[in-house]
């Protein structure tokens, strides 16, 4: 046993999933977003983007000064679909539209990771990638889950936890990844800053 506090967890994401995978996983993080102009980012590839969004977000919350001794956790997610970097549908309209060029097919949903230690200034970053083989809906269930409004707050337009599940025939890779966030990855980043990621579990109800 240890007498050392446990560190302060801040997430730089609004994302439930995010925080619900880190809650299932025994952590307890704040929230704190961090108002990142998401659209003002840009990188030659679907997975740079992802890491450089991951970063910025990361990197802009670490800095505020209420969050310092803390370890700041940033992810953004972004679909690469033939090279495309497709996040969250701007209406109705484009999610109809790339819900009907994905279906069929296979896209390779790309999340950065990056997390920053507040004490030491130092930071660590990576990028997980999982294939997600999209099945058949049909334009009539396409049009229903469109209507659901869903896919319009998520990245790719679907979700592997949510109402686009039926939709999804197979992942090949990690699944919490395509959720939002790839907690094998999160725990070697942490390993990367000397932090155990039991570290971080929050206390056990009862201790």
């Amino acid at each position: 046993m240890t007498d050392q506090p446990r560190r302060r967890l801040v997430l730089a994401s609004q994302s439930p999933a995010r925080l619900g995978l880190l809650r299932q996983a025994g952590m307890d993080p704040e929230v704190v977003v961090s108002g990142v102009d998401e659209d003002a980012v840009t990188a030659p590839t679907p997975a740079e983007l992802a890491l450089a969004l991951a970063e910025a977000k990361a990197s802009v919350v670490a800095a505020r000064p209420e969050v310092q001794g803390a370890l700041v956790i940033g992810c953004d997610s972004v679909l690469d679909l033939d090279g495309q970097a497709l996040g969250k549908p701007a209406d109705a309209e484009e999610a109809t539209a790339r819900w009907k060029a994905m279906r069929g097919r296979a896209g390779t949903l790309q999340t950065g990771h990056c997390v920053w230690d507040t004490v030491s200034g130092r930071y660590t970053s990576a990028t997980a990638s999982t294939v997600v083989h999209f099945g058949e809906p049909t334009d009539e269930e396409i049009a229903a889950y469109v209507a659901s409004g869903e896919p319009l707050y998520v990245a790719g337009a679907f979700t592997l936890d949510g109402r686009s599940a039926p939709f999804i025939d197979r992942i090949d890779g990690d699944h919490g990844n395509v959720i939002g966030l790839s907690l094998p990855l999160l725990r070697r980043l942490l390993a990367e800053l000397g932090v155990g990621i039991t570290e971080l579990w929050a206390p056990v109800e009862g201790d």
